[in-house]
């Protein structure tokens, strides 16, 4: 049996911690390497999943015509929930992707399976729960390579498979930015800019 030292845990909790939703103004040139890449993915075949289904499937877009035709369907899908935000004035001027600046995005998406899944029966979203939990190794084993990651979610699924070229059967679950950046906040941005605050552990537990 595999045993871990509380200087590792320390480690892991420092990783956790300093992970950070990384946006198109803080990352830089620097590239990432094939090898840094399959590191990141290798990590999200690592996570749980529901009956051992291992849903999930990746797309990486590295063309520059592509990522700015997802760019534009999310400015399109962002510029519409303005009015949602309206009493929120601080919305419009949030950077809240990296598509265009980011060398590497990648789509992440949960693959439905044909045949009955143990563990699947009564929460029928377990599968796409699971495609989550790749994610998040993907963006805990980024930041222990010091390379951000940022989660876009103002896009429509069925818009961006169209502009992939996937399937219907794919559904998309999380669109990634990847890349080297300037520098990690010391806190996250949207807490800094008090849009929420930080809940305590005693607010999350219920009675």
């Amino acid at each position: 049996m595999l045993n871990f030292s509380t200087k590792e845990l320390d480690t892991l909790t420092k990783i956790i911690n300093s992970r950070r939703d990384v946006r198109g103004n803080y990352f830089n040139d620097k590239k990432v390497s094939n090898k840094e890449l399959k590191i990141i993915l290798e990590s999200a075949l690592q996570a749980p999943s529901v009956g051992y289904s291992q849903p999930w499937r990746f797309k990486i877009v590295k063309n520059k015509s592509i990522k700015n035709r997802v760019f534009k369907q999310f400015d399109k899908s962002y510029k519409k929930s303005f009015k949602k935000f309206k009493k929120r004035p601080l919305y419009k001027s949030l950077k809240l992707e990296g598509i265009k600046e980011a060398p590497i995005n990648i789509a992440v998406f949960y693959k439905k399976n044909k045949k009955q899944v143990l563990g699947q029966t009564y929460m029928k979203r377990s599968g796409e729960y699971s495609v989550v939990c790749a994610i998040c190794n993907m963006w805990l084993t980024a930041r222990a390579m010091n390379i951000g990651l940022g989660w876009v979610s103002i896009v429509k699924p069925k818009k961006i498979n169209k502009i992939l070229n996937i399937s219907k059967e794919h559904k998309l679950i999380g669109y990634l930015c990847i890349g080297y950046t300037k520098d990690f906040l010391e806190e996250p941005e949207l807490k800094t800019l008090k849009w929420e605050k930080k809940k305590s552990l005693k607010e999350c537990i219920l009675k």
